[in-house]
This record gives structure tokens, sequence and C-alpha cells, in this order.
């Protein structure tokens, strides 16, 4: 079962997920952050759909409207750099902690939302990686629960780490739900 929680949780830890720790009944729980390559990926994305209908807008204007009107090819530029200061919030804004019968995954910068997956709960854990997430070194890990829509994801994990994750996940869904 999944559960929304509206607010702000505890500090955030390291980017790159090094050093933290299951937390035990109790703690303060050892949040990891996503890794740098995810935020790079994104703004390349960003950046592949702004850039050509900008030169593209700048073109036609400067052709047939003239060059004051090819200012208006400012505008896709203005929303990418406005979307690279949003996607580096919404990076920052992710994060995941492993507690002793459950999984935290908190994210978002207006709307915060933190999600609560007990391991007794994931009937499934998948690891995917497109050609895109391949080339940046990432994967994504999607939990899938009793309740088709509370499923959580976890974009943009090293792959490592979301094999990692993954075992660590099924193993502790396993023995809970034996316990049931």
């Amino acid at each position: 079962m999944e559960t929304g929680i509206t607010g702000t949780a505890g500090a955030t830890g390291p980017a790159d997920g090094a050093g933290a720790r299951p937390a035990a009944a109790g703690d303060e729980p050892a949040w990891r952050g996503l890794p740098p390559g995810l935020l790079k990926l994104r703004r390349l994305l960003l950046a592949l759909w702004l850039l050509p209908p900008a030169v593209a807008l700048g073109v036609l204007l400067g052709l047939f409207a003239g060059p004051v009107w090819a200012a208006f090819a400012l505008l896709p530029l203005a929303v990418l750099a406005w979307g690279r200061l949003m996607l580096g919030r919404n990076w920052r804004s992710w994060r995941y902690a492993e507690r002793a019968d459950d999984l935290l995954i908190s994210r978002g910068v207006l709307w915060r939302e933190e999600t609560i997956v007990p391991y007794g709960r994931m009937q499934l854990v998948e690891v995917t990686s497109g050609p895109l997430e391949r080339r940046f070194g990432l994967a994504s890990l999607q939990l899938h629960t009793a309740a088709a829509a509370t499923d959580a994801t976890i974009p943009g994990l090293a792959p490592a780490e979301a094999e990692r994750l993954r075992d660590r996940l099924t193993e502790l869904g396993e023995a809970r739900s034996a316990g049931l």
C-alpha cells in the first residue's frame, strides 16, 4: 500500500547515494538522491526539443517578416533557460530511503509528495533502461504493489544501485509477505 503525504521530510542525503544505510525503526531515514546523469539527460532532451524550433522560428521570421520579428525566436530560448532551472530543482527534490519495514520515496518542488511502500505489499520490482538511459549510465526502478494505482518509480539510478535495490526489495518483500 502506498500513501502520499504532503509536507517536508528530513534532510537530504548525498546526491550519489554514497554511505546511506537502511534506517532502523524510529531512526531518521538515510536519504539518497539521484545521480547527476539524470539531470544531464533531462537537460539534453529539453535542448533537443527547444533549440530546433527556436532556430527554425528565427530563420523563417527573419526571411519572411524581417529581422525585428526574428527576435521572437528568443521565446523558446527563454523557455529553455527557465526549463534548465526547473529541471535542476526537480532533480534535487527526488530522494529515497530504505527503512526497516518500508521504502520511502520523496519528490516535488511546489507539491511535495512522499510515498511509503511497505515491503510486504510489493509484488514485482522491475529495473528498466531505455537507449538514452543506457547511454547516460542510468536505470529506473519500478515498484508494483497490490493496487495498480499505487505503483512507485525511482528514475535515473545507477544500474548497479538499481539492481542492488531490486534484489534487496525483492528479498525483503518475500520475507515480509511470507510472514502474513
